[in-house]
């Protein structure tokens, strides 16, 4: 079966259609045209703004005039991941996508939903004939995965509706009403660098289910950069070994599925016998968690140099101990995180040390304290650091009236009770609250399982379900 003959039909056609589209953060140049044509091919008033979102205007169906305006928001671009033995252009190619039973994904590759559902969910009522709705704004931002640019560079003289329906939350039983905010930890570092001495080989860490930094950060999963300084750190305390370079992660705001380092050592027994033993460990560590974890260890060669003894000493300790995951849980709201960090990317080579990690936070001050502790670890170290990228998260408001209009008619179309919750995720509707203040704003969705990563999936069942309470939130906004 095709995803073209999945229902509902208009919103999967659309889905595969954008998707057909390649649309990485911050090279949104054809999947804005895509847009600006899709709207001009149904009539509609489209524009883009300075930035580069696109605005698309759709007026009340017919007795519907009256109702107050809607905005439709989501964003274009998508998190471009593939596992390692996947070869992919994501510059240049389509996502190539598979239904498996009654989930759709990609073949090796993140898959879009996040946020291709939602933006196929708009278009599905922009294109409609035979849906009721009140005045229509979509909205379509750029650039939310890698620094929410397009939320923050917004023109808000382009919209004029009070209420706002962010499609972007991952499970159908949720409403979102609030966020983390976040803000991008970038250090570098210059180090010496000396001739290599011994055997070379390359250790690599695979495997790892990733995730989102936000979403997934308090699942306890491994982080391949954490791992493998673990894994150089046990290793230099049993025998001489010199780190020639490291490669770990791959975006700022995904878990690190994967990392590799290349070595040298005069001793590769002893050097063998330690990564034996800590990725046995490792893996009894994580036994229920990572199940499909890999290590390896293959001899190789470099024409590269090491990093000077003091210096390899200084940064792997740093990389141990530096803080990843959960800082702080939320004392208001069970379950919440509060608080995080993820260490995202390390690039070790040639003399260079990068680095890159992502904390959020629901509460302006705990975001500025664990900078303070990322920050004062690098510094510590020698590193030179960039914080930058700040943004706010969204203060729930329990009082809202779009969350009582859809609450009840949650429990009504499913006779249960649906989940009202803040995430620790950012949500553009933080950025948008400061540029659109009094608009009434909530987040909902369907499904969307292993957003950020190769194995991300969205549930086909799900997306059905999401549509008839899409379509009916319409009839009762009033």
């Amino acid at each position: 079966m095709s995803v073209r003959d999945l229902q509902p039909n208009a919103l999967w056609n659309h889905f595969a259609d954008l998707n057909a589209v390649p649309r990485p953060s911050k090279k949104e140049e054809r999947v804005r045209q895509f847009m600006i044509d899709f709207g001009n091919s149904l009539n509609l008033k489209t524009v883009e703004d300075a930035i580069g979102n696109v605005y698309i205007y759709k007026a009340a169906t017919a007795g519907m005039e009256n109702r107050p305006t809607v905005i439709l928001q989501a964003h274009l671009d998508m998190v471009h991941q593939k596992n390692s033995d996947t070869t992919f252009d994501f510059d240049q190619q389509g996502i190539e996508m598979i239904v498996d039973g009654d989930w759709v994904r990609a073949n090796g590759t993140t898959l879009g939903a996040d946020n291709g559902i939602g933006v196929a969910a708009i278009m599905a009522i922009l294109s409609s004939t035979d849906i009721p709705h009140p005045a229509i704004e979509a909205f379509f931002t750029v650039d939310e995965e890698t620094g929410m640019t397009g939320a923050i560079k917004m023109d808000p003289s382009f919209l004029s509706g009070s209420i706002l329906l962010n499609i972007d939350t991952e499970d159908d039983d949720e409403l979102s009403i609030g966020c983390a905010g976040g803000i991008d930890t970038n250090t570098t570092y210059t180090y010496g660098q000396v001739p290599v001495e011994g055997e070379t080989f390359t250790l690599s860490v695979r495997g790892l289910l990733g995730g989102h930094s936000g979403m997934d950060i308090d699942k306890g999963r491994g982080n391949a950069n954490k791992w493998m300084a673990r894994i150089l750190w046990e290793m230099k305390q049993v025998t001489n070994i010199q780190l020639i370079s490291f490669d770990g992660g791959s975006l700022r705001n995904a878990i690190p599925r994967e990392a590799t380092a290349v070595i040298a050592s005069s001793d590769i027994s002893a050097a063998k016998s330690v990564f034996e033993e800590i990725s046995t460990t490792l893996k009894e560590e994580y036994v229920s968690i990572e199940p499909n974890c890999q290590f390896d260890l293959q001899t190789t060669t470099t024409s590269e140099q090491a990093m000077a003894e003091n210096d390899f000493t200084k940064i792997i300790s740093l990389l141990c101990s530096v803080h990843n995951g959960v800082y702080r849980m939320s004392p208001d709201i069970a379950g919440l995180v509060e608080t995080s960090s993820s260490l995202a990317r390390i690039i070790i080579k040639d003399g260079s040390f990068v680095s890159q990690s992502l904390q959020r936070s629901s509460v302006e001050s705990t975001k500025r304290e664990v900078c303070m502790v990322m920050r004062g670890a690098f510094e510590n170290a020698g590193c030179h650091v960039e914080q930058t990228g700040d943004y706010p998260g969204w203060k729930p408001n329990p009082n809202s009236g779009i969350l009582n209009v859809m609450e009840n008619l949650y429990h009504e179309l499913f006779n249960e009770k649906v989940q009202v919750k803040a995430c620790h995720a950012g949500l553009e509707c933080g950025i948008l609250g400061k540029h659109l203040p009094g608009v009434d704003m909530i987040s909902f969705g369907p499904n969307i399982r292993a957003a950020h990563s190769p194995d991300e999936k969205v549930q086909i069942s799900s997306v059905q379900k999401f549509w008839n309470y899409y379509l009916e939130t319409f009839k009762r906004i009033a």
